[in-house]
């Protein structure tokens, strides 16, 4: 096949000592950038782009695309350790992670997060490999219609599947879209919720809001229990990477439909932080275990990190082959190619056919390279839990603090973070939950916009979003996850029962 043989060749302009040596720099990289909060993998690459300027374009897109699996594959480590997403994605890793963590399976969580990424990011290679001529006709269909239903389902899919009481989860949502609100309109210009302050102008920023109602959050809910980590406890025998590995293939379907998710997520371009999310819902209602889901579920990591890692690397098939980024990293990305006197686009394959097929071959080793480097330091993050939490406490509001501040180099910040965790804390004691909140706030803006583009193209139209095929299916799709429980019931209802079901037992002589 041309696509293998192309791939060959990609293999052999990648394989030297220097552009080895620079996937083994930006995973490293990549994982410190994805260990500190608030700083985000778009962050680290955009402040290292200057330093490849004097490199060849394959070796500069190597070396940022490394970083960017690196900032991939660490996010997860705090999520776990500490309850506290290094990245926006990862924030549906701390469900079941954190929980597994506090119960002393720190290192069997990290290793089932970095094998399931990479497995993710391994299909998603894959599909870029064979699948892109289709895939980028594919991607030309989605409108604004389209995007609006696609956040329509992930909304929807949250309170239809969501554990726990649909009245708290639409408050805890609606709170989330009130946040999103804040700030300047998109569409009119017109300044909302600011109380005449410039400095909310620009909104709440969705990595303060993280940091703050997890991170923060956490502090407090430790310190009213005594500055007592559950977690401490930890095993870190190397063993346990092994026997993780063991039990991790009874999870397959898990990995396969959120790597589905993932990719679809990542095209369209959905996002990398949705798609954990609706990952992480459809394993909790399918799997067995669902109703154990958030006490420390291996599957409950399987399916967000794996989810993640499928979207954040199918983003940049649309980057190439269109020229549409399909994340923040992929912008980036784009940016850098501008600057080499690259055009992204479908000509790029054919005028650069070693430079896009190099970069295909250092997605493999690359994710390659940084399962190694992160698996081998896996017993070192874990033994991270042993260091006694009155320690380990102030230097976590440190960091979340410098993260805070990083995103806009605002003071302000730091004190938008303190609110957010004092939020944080009183959901946590009333028992409300936080991901509705956070998903709303991640998404509200985009899925506004992409619904008011939608009403000035139809002219108030609602029925815009059953005008084709394919937003008809989603809004549909997205309309029965809602109401599913209420489906489920009536389904239970008319269900006709077995005839021993209304049997008598005879009484004993």
């Amino acid at each position: 096949m041309d696509e293998i043989s192309a791939l060959m060749q990609g293999f052999s302009v990648i394989l030297t000592p220097m552009n080895i040596g620079l996937m083994f720099v930006g995973i490293i990289l990549g994982v410190l950038i994805g260990v500190l909060p608030g700083l985000g993998g778009a962050n680290g690459v955009a402040i290292l782009l200057p330093l490849t300027f004097t490199m060849s374009p394959t070796s500069a897109i190597i070396m940022l695309s490394c970083i960017y699996w690196g900032a991939l594959f660490g996010g997860a480590i705090t999520s776990i350790l500490f309850n506290i997403p290094g990245e926006p994605w990862s924030v549906a890793t701390t469900f079941d992670g954190y929980p597994m963590a506090q119960q002393g399976n720190a290192g069997a969580a990290l290793t089932t997060a970095f094998t399931s990424s990479f497995v993710g990011a391994l299909l998603a290679v894959i599909m870029i490999t064979f699948l892109a001529p289709l895939v980028a006709k594919f991607a030309l269909k989605f409108g604004s219609p389209e995007f609006f239903a696609v956040y329509l389902l992930t909304f929807c899919s949250f309170v239809g599947m969501g554990k726990g009481s649909p009245f708290k989860i639409l408050a805890s949502m609606a709170l989330g879209f009130a946040l999103a609100s804040v700030g300047m309109d998109t569409v009119t210009g017109q300044l909302r919720l600011t109380f005449g302050q410039p400095e909310l102008m620009r909104g709440f920023d969705f990595l303060i809001a993280v940091i703050g109602l997890f991170g923060i959050g956490e502090i407090l809910l430790s310190m009213e229990e005594g500055l007592k980590f559950s977690g401490k406890s930890a095993k870190i025998d190397p063993k346990v990477v092994l026997q993780t590995w063991k039990q991790l293939p009874q999870y397959w379907v898990t990995s396969l439909r959120s790597s589905l998710i993932g990719i679809w997520m990542g095209i369209t371009p959905g996002g990398a932080t949705p798609a954990s999310f609706m990952a992480y819902g459809l394993a909790k209602k399918m799997s067995k275990r669902g109703s154990k889901f958030g006490t420390g579920q291996m599957e409950g990591v399987v399916a967000p990190e794996t989810a993640a890692h499928a979207a954040g690397t199918s983003a940049l098939l649309p980057m190439l082959a269109l020229g549409i980024p399909g994340s923040p990293t992929a912008a980036v990305l784009l940016g850098g190619l501008l600057i080499w006197g690259l055009q992204p686009g479908p000509l790029l394959f054919v005028e650069q056919k070693d430079f896009v097929w190099g970069l295909i071959a250092s997605m493999y080793l690359g994710n390659i390279v940084g399962l190694i480097v992160v698996l081998s330091t896996v017993p070192l993050f874990a033994s991270i839990l042993r260091i006694p939490f009155s320690i380990i406490a102030p230097v976590i509001i440190v960091i979340c603090a410098i993260g805070a501040y990083t995103v806009h180099n605002a003071m302000l910040d730091i004190w938008f973070m303190l609110g957010f965790g004092v939020v944080g804390y009183l959901f946590k004691k009333l028992d409300f939950p936080l991901a509705p909140l956070v998903l709303a706030l991640v998404l509200g803006d985009k899925a506004e916009d992409s619904f008011r583009q939608a009403m000035l193209v139809s002219q108030g139209d609602v029925m815009i979003m059953f005008s084709n095929p394919l937003v008809g299916g989603i809004t549909t799709l997205a309309l029965v996850l809602l109401f599913w429980p209420l489906i489920s019931k009536a389904l239970a209802l008319v269900k006709p029962k077995k005839p021993d079901e209304f049997a008598v037992e005879r009484p004993v002589d």
